[in-house]
């Protein structure tokens, strides 16, 4: 069913004067829908996001209409349904729940239906985390999209500041269902980790700014389509980076030890497009863009750093049945260590991301995606930070591993 916001997008994409009737059409409809379409646009005009004319509409020029425009291409270009969260209700939900920090069904005055509603839809789209189901723990992550969403409706919000929440024991039990489920159907399991492939080298490589979309990815890497308005280079990156991947996922459940060959080997798979310098070492210096404070080690040391790292790595897996906080933390260490060495000309933090899920893979920690609604708080504690906090990202980490063993679990028990 055709919604305003539907409507909207038309109106606003086709910058010019637009008629009704050619509304209807480029949404695909007939002339039967045309009152439906034509009372949706006199309704924009009344909250002045378009403008009725002598022979059509258009959209209005200002910062709303701007910024509504560009919430619906972002949650286009993340595979989200503008209409489920371009609604103030929702959106009054998120500005209370960013200011409780973990809510549950004793803090929101909203009644049972109307809470599971709401925290249904953002756990579709990765932006909570539903630590319970009954009874209802969760967290609404903070991202671009949500605080765009919240400037839309007009919320003047508080986000509070980081909690410093431990989940060992929430994990804990997610581990423990996992491996059981796990143990009954490792054939299901496996088709779980192929599913989750697309999203996470979307994810990935949207930190890195390639530009295709979700839609696009799932169109390149499900159904071996390839849209013809993509350039090839961004196709070849994603293509790439999801054999490197495929191949991790391979070599973690052989419990096959990380090397510096086998990274190198990771990384000239994922960057086959610059064959100039995939799978090398480099050997000038490079920097972070938009991030001059990120301590980058100079070429001449790479070897010898990595060489430390490796040694820490082999020391660390040796040992019997470590704790689950020793892993995680290990695993903070290793990836923040490795994407600070920097050891190649491009494509560290991709390399890193894939590395440091191997690294816990191996170790019975299942990690496959980091969730949307995580990006742009883990992209903050890592190649985005002035400097180097692990205690942050451990805090991060951990709610990267509950919610994808809520997910997987998830998907086991059906």
């Amino acid at each position: 069913m055709v919604t305003k916001y539907d409507v909207f997008e038309i109106v606003y994409k086709n910058r010019g004067l637009i008629r009704p009737i050619d509304v209807v059409k480029k949404l695909g409809k007939d002339e039967r829908e045309y009152h439906a379409i034509h009372k949706y646009l006199r309704g924009l005009a009344k909250e002045n996001l378009l403008i009725k004319r002598k022979g059509g509409f258009q959209a209005e020029v200002s910062k709303k209409t701007e910024l509504l425009y560009n919430l619906i291409l972002y949650c286009i270009k993340n595979g989200i349904n503008y209409n489920y969260v371009l609604d103030e209700n929702l959106a009054k939900f998120i500005s209370y729940s960013l200011q409780r920090g973990e809510i549950n069904s004793k803090n929101m005055k909203i009644n049972s239906r109307t809470l599971k509603k709401n925290t249904d839809i953002l756990n579709k789209y990765g932006l909570v985390l539903v630590i319970s189901e009954k009874p209802l723990r969760a967290i609404v992550f903070h991202n671009a999209l949500l605080n765009n969403l919240l400037v839309y409706f007009g919320y003047k919000h508080k986000v509070i500041a980081e909690l410093s929440k431990n989940y060992l024991v929430e994990i804990k039990k997610e581990l423990n269902i996992y491996k059981r489920l796990r143990k009954k159907d490792e054939a299901k399991y496996q088709k779980i980790a192929g599913d989750f492939e697309i999203p996470f080298v979307y994810h990935s490589l949207s930190l890195e700014g390639n530009p295709i979309t979700l839609p696009d990815t799932i169109k390149i890497l499900k159904d071996k389509i390839i849209p013809a308005n993509l350039g090839a280079s961004d196709v070849d990156e994603v293509q790439n980076y999801q054999e490197a991947m495929s191949q991790m996922i391979k070599d973690a459940n052989e419990r096959k030890s990380l090397s510096l060959q086998l990274i190198l080997d990771y990384h000239k798979t994922a960057m086959k497009h610059h064959s100039d310098f995939a799978g090398n070492i480099r050997t000038i210096n490079v920097y972070i863009k938009g991030n001059p404070n990120f301590k980058i080690t100079p070429p001449e040391k790479i070897r010898e750093e990595l060489e430390k790292l490796f040694e820490k790595y082999n020391k660390f897996i040796k040992r019997k049945n470590p704790a689950l906080e020793e892993i995680l933390k290990f695993a903070v260490y290793f990836h923040n260590e490795f994407q600070h060495i920097h050891p190649f000309e491009n494509g560290n933090s991709r390399t890193t991301r894939l590395i440091t899920f191997h690294l816990l893979q191996s170790l019975d920690v299942p990690v496959l995606d980091i969730p949307f609604g995580l990006l742009d708080e883990y992209l903050d504690y890592t190649k985005g930070s002035k400097i180097r906090n692990d205690a942050k990202l451990y805090q991060n980490l951990q709610k990267i591993v509950l919610f994808n063993l809520k997910k997987i679990n998830e998907k086991l028990k059906r």
